[in-house]
Formats: structure tokens, sequence, C-alpha cells
């Protein structure tokens, strides 16, 4: 064994290509909508329980810290989706060369961006 080899395990100082940070926030945007999922029943399940839970929801959304909120879980959504759809063509055997992985992940993040904007302009 050789000893000698350097040791960097500092994750901030390692430049990541574009196909791997792709792949970190596809793993990330999994966890945020599984928690933001949660939040969302719960406030289908107020909006459902009665008119005044409807209108205190409603009320409550107005704010620009829960449409932040919605905004944040509703992209983390759109991204994870873009994201899935690569991942299946990538299990049918569409790139999945380097060049592939290069430009996939390019089109997912031009697409979820442009669609982020779009989501961010139809909440405000």
């Amino acid at each position: 064994m050789n000893n000698k080899r350097p040791v960097n395990l500092d994750l901030f100082t390692i430049k990541q290509p574009l196909p791997a940070i792709a792949s970190i926030l596809h793993r990330i945007s999994g966890l945020i909508v599984f928690v933001g999922i949660a939040l969302l029943m719960y406030v289908l399940d107020k909006t459902l329980a009665s008119e005044e839970g409807f209108m205190a929801v409603q009320e409550c959304l107005e704010s620009v810290f829960a449409k932040l909120m919605l905004w944040g879980v509703l992209s983390a959504l759109v991204y994870h989706l873009v994201a899935g759809c690569k991942h299946l063509l990538m299990d049918m055997g569409i790139g999945e060369t380097l060049e592939g992985a290069r430009v996939g992940a390019k089109l997912v993040l031009v697409i979820s961006a442009v669609v982020i904007i779009l989501l961010g302009v139809s909440i405000w």
C-alpha cells in the first residue's frame, strides 16, 4: 500500500464536473420534495377541513415567506422531475457516454431554470 498518496476529503476544494453537480442537486431536490410534500399535505388537509381553514391558508399564502416556501418546494419538484426524466432516458441507453452526460446535465439545468422562473412568475 502506498502511504504517500494525497488525501483530499474537503469536497468544496474539488472541482466537480457538471454531471456530478446535477446528480447531487437531484438528490437534494428529492429530500426537499420529501419534506415539502408533507407540508403541502398538511396545507391541503387544513383547506379541506373547513371554510375557516381554507380562509386561513389563503391569508397565509399572501405573505412573501409562504410564497417563497411554495416556490422552493415546487422548484425542487420541477428539478427532480426533469432530472428523473433524464435518468429514464439514460436507462433506455440514451446519453450514457461522457459527452451525453454533459449534454444531459446542461439540458436538465436549462429546462429546470426556465420552468422554475415561469413558476416564480405565476406565483407572484
